[in-house]
């Protein structure tokens, strides 16, 4: 199988991880995450698949973007580890790695030798990242899922409507579940760098739920009222909805301070509002909303969103266009700024197709993280790796005729 060539966007500069080996026993999203995030930042990340590939390369419905998304800037290897011999070159290749990540249900990878504790008594060195549904404790058995984790874990109680729990519009904690992997085996590196030894590090979807709604903990440790779910909630700003616009259009809008309410005010022509006495402070609005809103509500309607966007971006208010996420793919911003990379779909019926992923969020030393290789087809690298093992041409003829690799 012939390998692809260096991706055409790929920036020739090096980063930060150049030169670390990741090795990722992973699936669907969050593992496949924090892999995607070392592999973004430079690291070799080499995905472990079954012979007959990552079941997410063929999912239908949410699940179709999973693939392309989360494993850019990846090498893959096809190995079927239920065979002695798949297992003894998924075991070189582990040895072969500063990092390993993993996310199977407890105990899987100690059946296979692939645990941290078997690797590390041959490789000290070793970082090892467990992505997991809960760090040890009573729940550590339990199959966890993003959505699971939202409904126990107050997300969902707090995005839904009163009696009516609903889970985030995106896989949250399986994302920030990956990152935080990514972050500890980074951290655990640089400790490696000091002591000379690596460690096990473990990411969980339910401590980072519960992390992500700490701030709702928070605020009822602080006042002793429980937190509101969102869309009932007790707004700290008098200004901070969205309203619904002339021709069916629909647009966030905030007034967040006294200087911002002022300005809303001049900008509007509202200066009967801006001179009550009733809404001289934000306080003052916030207690005065049931009255005010509706006053807003009625005045803005008059108006487009186009019409209220100008207005709002000319006086420097924060304002936003309810979009969808297939209208970003146009946004002039994301365009401007080099925050969509094209690359080419491995699987499906668009395969060999060019399609445009999102990129990390930030930037170093002034660029953004490029897209060096295309989301790998299945095996794509596996004679590549075995032979970097030591295996002869001969050995990996002999095992992909066997059917241990693909």
């Amino acid at each position: 199988m012939t390998v692809a060539p260096p991706h055409p966007a790929a920036a020739a500069r090096r980063l930060p991880l150049e030169g670390v080996r990741v090795v990722e026993f992973t699936h669907m999203v969050m593992g496949p995450t924090c892999g995607m995030v070392l592999a973004d930042l430079g690291a070799e990340v080499i995905k472990v698949e079954p012979v007959d590939g990552d079941r997410t390369r063929h999912l239908l419905g949410a699940g179709a973007g999973f693939f392309p998304m989360f494993n850019r800037n990846k090498k893959s290897i096809a190995i079927d580890l239920r065979r002695p011999e798949g297992l003894e070159a998924a075991r070189r290749l582990a040895a072969s790695a500063d990092v390993v990540a993993q996310n199977f249900k407890p105990g899987v990878m100690a059946k296979h030798g692939l645990d941290y504790a078997t690797l590390s008594a041959q490789n000290p060195r070793l970082v090892y990242v467990n992505h997991t549904g809960f760090l040890p404790g009573p729940y550590e058995h339990r199959t966890a899922l993003d959505e699971v984790v939202q409904m126990m874990g107050g997300l969902a109680y707090m995005t839904g409507r009163p009696g009516d729990p609903l889970r985030a519009g995106s896989s949250v904690n399986d994302i920030m579940g990956g990152m935080f992997g990514a972050i500890g085996a980074m951290a655990a590196l640089m400790q490696r760098g000091i002591t000379g030894r690596g460690q096990e590090v473990d990411s969980a979807l339910f401590e980072n739920n519960v992390f992500l709604v700490g701030q709702h903990m928070m605020q009822f440790a602080v006042t002793g009222q429980p937190a509101a779910p969102m869309p009932d909630r007790i707004s700290s700003w008098a200004v901070y909805d969205v309203f619904s616009v002339k021709d069916g259009g629909q647009i966030f809008l905030a007034a967040v301070s006294d200087a911002q309410w002022q300005t809303f005010c001049d900008a509007l022509g509202y200066a009967d509002l801006k001179a009550d006495p009733r809404h001289a402070t934000n306080n003052d609005r916030v207690r005065a909303r049931p009255t005010l809103m509706p006053v807003l509500r009625e005045r803005l309607a008059a108006h487009t969103a186009d019409e209220l966007a100008a207005i709002f971006e000319r006086h420097g208010l924060p304002f936003a266009p309810i979009r969808r996420p297939e209208e970003l793919f146009d946004d002039p911003h994301l365009q401007a700024t080099g925050g969509l990379a094209n690359v080419t779909l491995p699987d499906g019926e668009r395969a060999g197709s060019t399609a445009q992923v999102t990129l990390m969020p930030l930037r170093m030393d002034g660029q953004r993280l490029p897209v060096r290789a295309d989301p790998p087809r299945m095996g794509a690298h596996t004679t590549e790796l075995l032979q970097g093992l030591g295996y002869t041409p001969e050995a990996v003829a002999a095992l992909r005729d066997a059917g241990v690799v693909a």
